[in-house]
């Protein structure tokens, strides 16, 4: 990849790169490594750095901005916005997907897609931001990512998406929502739920799951995405 390869990926986070070498080595898989043996590093190593520079942001960005919430809150909190979902969920804003490195294999068996590596190759962008530009640079990458008035989120933030929706829908108290099972398929070790969420009757959103709970999670979060709250 050259470096007017990079120019929408820097435009698309908003820095630009002094070291080529930095943004080249956050984008290489271990699969486009091991095909190119010693001429090229994966990015397993800037991941690790990366890993680090987005807890301490993160965290100083929580402390700093809700003084009311203690310690095991914060924890949950930056717990949720650092883990694969999240992270994986950043790299599909900005496409990371399209400029990743991969060996043929991982190229043919979708990894452009797979989550794991989105989401480990969205930490080792940050550590080539922090080392090119430093911390600062770093954060404000970072937080471009971070949601506002994170406690009134929290439910969506840990996977809680009927506690979001049921949140949303008290605001008008003569709003009622309900779940419904319409469909179940399968052996008794391998089923499959289908679940519709429903504001006064009308459906506002269909979920599958191997669970009913999952499946009504998985409703609620279309019907959220729907009325237009990130999820």
């Amino acid at each position: 990849m050259s470096e007017i390869s990079f120019s929408a990926l820097e435009e698309e986070i908003g820095y630009q790169f002094r070291n080529y070498d930095l943004i080249h080595e956050a984008l290489s898989h271990s699969s486009y490594a091991n095909e190119k043996r010693k001429q090229r590093q994966s990015n397993e190593r800037l991941e690790f750095l990366g890993d680090s520079v987005l807890s301490i942001v993160v965290s100083q960005y929580l402390f700093e901005h809700y003084p009311e919430l203690p310690e095991g809150e914060l924890t949950k909190i930056r717990a949720a916005l650092v883990c694969e979902k999240s992270l994986h969920k950043f790299a599909l804003k900005i496409h990371l997907g399209n400029y990743l490195l991969l060996g043929k294999g991982e190229e043919h068996t979708g990894g452009r897609e797979r989550p794991s590596i989105l989401a480990d190759a969205f930490e080792a962008v940050i550590a080539a931001v922090y080392l090119d530009g430093g911390l600062e640079a770093a954060r404000k990458h970072i937080l471009h990512f971070i949601p506002k008035n994170i406690p009134e989120k929290r439910s969506v933030l840990f996977g809680d998406y009927k506690t979001a929706l049921q949140e949303v829908i008290q605001k008008n108290p003569e709003e009622k929502v309900d779940y419904r099972l319409i469909e179940e398929s399968g052996p008794d070790h391998n089923k499959t739920f289908v679940v519709e969420v429903c504001l006064n009757s009308n459906v506002i959103g269909k979920g599958i799951g191997k669970s009913k709970k999952e499946a009504e999670q998985m409703a609620a979060q279309e019907a959220l995405a729907l009325m237009g709250y990130e999820t």
